[in-house]
């Protein structure tokens, strides 16, 4: 096996590679590679890794020996399926290596925003508290969580992890389907339509796929539907949520809070509605929830296990 790993910084540098290195037997590892660089750096490999580096129709007709695309990643988008298909090349992801630190960074999201922890944090810090006529201060709203009702939209092995650390502290959960999706029970907890389930939850949570179904999920109509104090979490993919409609909405007040780790455009170059300085309880985080070391290494050990049925 010859291969060569596009983006391998990627991964971080505090990870082992040797797994997938003893795989291939041979290995040329990039820190990052350009789009104008892609072409010229796969030609004479059979095998591709990429994490988030484009492979075109255009990659694979210059290049009939590449047999295996890996993605180390979860997502496809960055990939040319159809193409694949045509020149016969294998495309294999990761899934399942990001349970624990995904839900732990959807849950630190939704504390954060229910505690109000970064506005008192500011208070704070702004000597507000110095200034206070009693021992505390009280000025933002916190939300107990424990008979709350956490409605998820995407239960697979990470929607599965947020609920089982939200039964922890007591809340309800309902299950929402997306568009297209069969309602009913699953795993004890029912199903039903997103339009039934959004004005039933104090903090939604999106981990589903973005796909021509899912695009702009959430919406100013569904905003409307949700209750004014309810808090939207998405640790899945930017793109699901209509970003500028959300900032509206929490300029407004018709949402409580809105935690995100994803955006339409990463690393959001041409900004973003959501990272204007004006809007309250909103968190953003840099894409971030799937990188502990711990997950990143079994992202190595999974695509070390995929290249090995090769």
């Amino acid at each position: 096996m010859k291969a060569v790993f596009l983006d391998a910084d990627t991964l971080g540098n505090d990870v082992d590679l040797s797994p997938i290195e003893a795989v291939t037997g041979e290995m040329v590892k990039h820190p990052r590679t350009s789009p104008e660089q892609v072409q010229e750096r796969i030609r004479g490999f059979d095998t591709v890794l990429v994490n988030k580096v484009v492979l075109s129709r255009e990659h694979f007709e210059a290049c009939p020996e590449l047999k295996t695309v890996a993605v180390v990643a979860t997502g496809l988008n960055n990939i040319d399926k159809d193409a694949a298909k045509d020149h016969s090349v294998t495309v294999m992801n990761v899934t399942n290596y990001g349970r624990s630190t995904v839900a732990q960074h959807t849950m630190a999201l939704i504390l954060a925003l229910a505690t109000r922890l970064v506005d008192y944090d500011k208070d704070v810090r702004a000597g507000r508290w110095g200034q206070s006529s009693m021992f505390c201060l009280m000025d933002h709203p916190i939300m107990e969580l424990e008979g709350r009702t956490l409605g998820v939209v995407g239960y697979g092995d990470l929607g599965q992890g947020v609920v089982e650390r939200a039964k922890a502290f007591g809340m309800n959960i309902v299950l929402g389907a997306r568009p297209g999706q069969a309602t009913g029970e699953v795993d004890g907890y029912p199903r039903i339509p997103l339009d039934e389930l959004l004005p039933k939850v104090d903090v939604l949570s999106l981990h589903c796929l973005l796909t021509d179904d899912t695009r702009n999920m959430i919406g100013a109509r569904e905003l409307k539907m949700m209750k004014t104090e309810a808090l939207l979490i998405n640790t899945s993919r930017g793109g699901l949520v209509d970003e500028q409609a959300l900032a509206d909405a929490l300029r407004a007040g018709t949402i409580g809070g809105a935690g995100f780790d994803v955006l339409t455009e990463e690393p959001p170059r041409n900004g973003n509605a959501l990272l204007a300085d004006d809007i309250p309880n909103l968190i953003v985080t840099p894409h971030s929830a799937w990188a502990s070391r711990e997950a990143r290494q079994r992202i190595v050990e999974i695509t070390a296990s995929n290249l090995s049925t090769i």
